[in-house]
């Protein structure tokens, strides 16, 4: 095995590794430092917790000790994070090994602090810069960053950074920088967009694959609880929790708010427990992960957040309270603990509607979970049998609520299959309650449930009635559109009836009354002179004869005759 001395690093940079504790490389970096070194491009797969960081960091200080003439008013070396705490540790870990090197600066940008604090660190001379991607476009376009003289980017968590929808931003930051510049792209999987984007960055790269998607974190123990409900998961937290070999615990849940509800609990049991999530501004997520390294804090609650970007070497257990949706967030998780070659152990809590996600995470590690049993806090769930990883065996499925087999994996009878017609079938032995089938006609056909659209059709006719094809009052009857059954040409009452516009029907000329109809303008209809007491309205006749010259005075009008009618 290769130690640090015979990659050819800076005497400066082997100076700070040993006094970090570090003689061999990880295999990574001991693949790795030599083509960055070379100048070469480099797309590399690697898990949290394999020493990538160190991987890029010790080639690019080596690239800086080198003295120069030529001034720079940018970064010459520009790594881009996806997340505060992750900018953060590559920031410490660039501090820890440039002690040595005179004139070496690390600024870090992310967003959450004032652009003030920021722009006094940007306006000092500096040769290394950590960003995140959002925070360092905002620095770019007030002109505060100039990205035309990086001679090296690196793209840490590239996969994290795309899932969180900084394609764009990245795409933009590299637009910004020179074509001549050697590009490092570190991710835990290379498929997908990671791929599609490291073909439009990197130019003839050396692909680099240390960690696979399915390492199996061999010095970390994974064990599986199963529960019935929230209430059997406190117990069992509360259990563990008294466990006097835990040093430090990262419990991780599925919301924020539930992060910050169980942190009170465990506070008012007196547990040193505080909060990790997004809703913290960025002096509060500092402030926490200051005191879990400085060991104030013994249990970290945290979201998805803190998956990534929390190196304390100190953490030997991490509980999945909640399981993660993606497999790949998993293998984020559990590696906060086991850090630098030490053990850890890996708990996860899974209620019956999490076997798919225990399925996931088992196809993607390669590697099956053990299920673990609390004396006195059995699941009424019944663990699941030890067959093989991948096997999908023939029992029934237990503790599912209809006892039978899952889909797939329902057992068979090997009996052979009742050869008899259908109609001779017991009901009862059929596994379906739907009648048998016959051909008669449906009138003797028995009534049951069938399925939608399954239900027997009878070769008899139709039991329907005949129509008949005399007249109906002379009206031929079928099935016509609406409005186009044609009409009688009998009379029908009076008047001829069919589809005419509305108002011009056509008028009878036979007398209705004893005056004509048509259509008149308002007002202007002539009246008959014959008294109206015989029509439909109940109205008192009208007289053609003008009011007494009383009623006109009783009404206060004019005594001047005037005609009733239109007439102003």
């Amino acid at each position: 095995m290769k130690k640090f001395k015979d990659l050819n690093l800076h005497p400066s940079i082997l100076k700070a590794v040993e006094e970090a504790g570090y003689q061999n490389p990880t295999p990574i970096q001991e693949q790795g430092i030599p083509a960055i070194l070379n100048g070469e491009d480099l797309l590399a797969s690697a898990q949290t917790g394999t020493g990538k960081t160190a991987a890029f960091i010790l080639p690019a200080l080596h690239i800086l000790a080198n003295p120069t003439d030529e001034r720079y008013q940018g970064p010459r070396i520009l790594i881009l994070v996806p997340t505060r705490e992750l900018a953060m540790q590559v920031a410490t870990e660039a501090a820890k090994y440039s002690k040595h090197l005179p004139r070496i600066n690390t600024v870090c940008i992310y967003g959450g602090v004032p652009y003030p604090v920021q722009n006094r660190q940007l306006s000092r001379p500096y040769e290394i810069l950590v960003a995140t991607p959002g925070r360092l476009i905002d620095h770019v376009e007030r002109g505060r960053v100039d990205l035309s003289q990086v001679e090296m980017l690196i793209l840490d968590e590239a996969d994290r950074m795309l899932d969180m929808g900084f394609i764009e931003p990245v795409e933009y930051i590299t637009a910004a920088t020179p074509d001549t510049r050697q590009t490092l792209l570190f991710s835990a999987t290379l498929k997908g967009s990671v791929l599609s984007l490291s073909k439009r960055l990197l130019k003839n790269p050396t692909k680099l694959s240390v960690a696979h998607d399915h390492e199996k974190h061999e010095n970390i123990e994974q064990r599986l609880y199963y529960v019935d409900d929230v209430n059997h998961k406190h117990r069992i937290l509360n259990h563990i929790l008294r466990d006097p070999e835990i040093n430090q615990a990262i419990v991780f849940t599925s919301t924020k708010k539930f992060a910050d509800h169980l942190v009170d609990e465990l506070s008012d049991a007196g547990c040193d427990a505080a909060a990790l999530h997004g809703d913290m501004d960025q002096r509060q997520r500092t402030r926490t992960i200051k005191r879990l390294r400085e060991g104030h804090v013994r249990f970290l609650i945290a979201t998805d957040v803190a998956a990534r970007g929390i190196d304390v070497q100190t953490i030997s257990h991490v509980i999945n309270f909640d399981l993660p949706m993606s497999a790949e967030d998993y293998v984020h998780r559990i590696g906060r603990t086991g850090r630098a070659g030490a053990t850890g152990i890996a708990l996860s809590f899974a209620a019956n509607n999490d076997r798919h996600l225990v399925n996931r995470i088992e196809e993607f590690t390669g590697q099956k979970i053990t299920p673990h049993v609390i004396p006195g806090m059995e699941p009424t769930m019944k663990p699941r049998s030890s067959k093989p990883f991948g096997s999908r065996g023939n029992g029934p499925r237990s503790g599912g609520p209809r006892g039978g087999g899952s889909r797939g994996d329902r057992s068979r009878s090997s009996a052979p299959r009742n050869s008899a017609p259908r109609d001779d079938q017991p009901r009862d032995d059929s596994p379906r309650s739907y009648a048998p089938r016959n051909s008669a006609p449906r009138d003797d056909q028995p009534r049951g449930d069938f399925p939608r659209g399954d239900r027997p059709r009878s070769s008899a006719p139709r039991s329907y009635a005949p129509r008949s094809s005399g007249p109906r009052d002379d009206q031929p009857r079928g099935d016509f559109p609406k409005g186009d059954r044609p009409r009688s040409s009998g009379p029908r009452g009076d008047s001829p009836r069919g589809d005419f516009p509305r108002g011009d029907r056509p008028r009878s000329s036979a007398p209705r009354g004893d005056g004509p109809r048509g259509d008149f303008p308002k007002g202007d209809r002539p009246r008959s002179s014959a008294p109206r007491g015989d029509g439909p309205r109940s109205y008192a006749p009208r007289s053609n004869t003008p009011r007494s010259e009383g009623a006109r005075e009783s009404a206060g009008g004019s005594s001047q005759r005037r005609p009733y009618g239109r007439s102003r």
